[in-house]
């Protein structure tokens, strides 16, 4: 994954430049800012592949920016990880109901956080499934090489999160995926306790499928199928 763009957003120094030398000496090219509006100002010119965000910050903090970036269809699938000091639960589950793609606590270790950057990487539209490249029904497309959808004719935004827990569903052509499988193979780790985590994905990604959001069938005590 040499060549990758990492964005750093972390307000203490100390640890900024020690997220800058060990992904740079992994071969990411890195950019790194101190707040909220350097990033927003910066992710545009800079196109990150994934931005590093930590959650207290001066001013805007973490999860208002990943709002934003979430928000906004140029940023909406790019990746992102929350580095902070916090570890409770509830700041957990708020930070990946945003949408953000990992979390990891502070103090960390820069080998896992660095395994953790290339899983999430490891989502990109490069590296979807090399057995199906597209899939049609009716009026909902998948294009799993442009990672996109169309609803209708009309293009879907969808988070890297969400692109993925679809594929997921679809390619498991009608079969009921537990919450802790969708845990395991979609967020590549296991949340435990976080399977309201998979349940608010599902129902964004029905808002997001339109007329054909009942496809995704819920099982009671179980967890989702896709419809085939």
């Amino acid at each position: 994954m040499a060549g990758k763009k990492i964005l750093i957003v972390e307000d203490h120094e100390d640890t900024r430049e020690l997220l800058e030398y060990n992904l740079s000496a992994s071969g990411f090219e890195v950019r790194a800012v101190r707040d909220g509006t350097a990033a927003l100002e910066v992710v545009r010119p800079f196109q990150p592949d994934l931005v590093l965000l930590d959650l207290m910050l001066p001013g805007m903090d973490g999860l208002e920016i990943c709002r934003k970036l979430k928000k906004n269809p140029d940023t909406s699938a790019t990746p992102v990880i929350m580095l902070t000091a916090k570890g409770e639960e509830v700041d957990r589950i708020v930070g990946l109901e945003l949408g953000a793609d990992d979390y990891v606590v502070k103090p960390f270790s820069p080998r896992e956080l660095i395994l953790r950057i290339k899983a999430v990487l490891r989502r990109t539209p490069e590296n979807a499934p090399d057995r199906v490249r597209t899939w049609e029904r009716e009026g909902l497309r998948v294009d799993f090489e442009a990672h996109g959808i169309e609803v209708d004719g009309q293009p879907g935004q969808l988070t890297a999160t969400e692109f993925k827990l679809l594929s997921e569903l679809i390619l498991g052509k009608g079969k009921v995926q537990t919450r802790d499988h969708l845990l395991d193979t979609v967020w590549d780790t296991h949340f435990e306790g976080y399977s309201r985590t998979v349940d608010t994905h599902i129902r964004r990604l029905r808002q997001k499928l339109g007329p054909y959001a009942d496809w995704i069938e819920t099982v009671r005590g179980v967890g989702y199928r896709f419809r085939s």
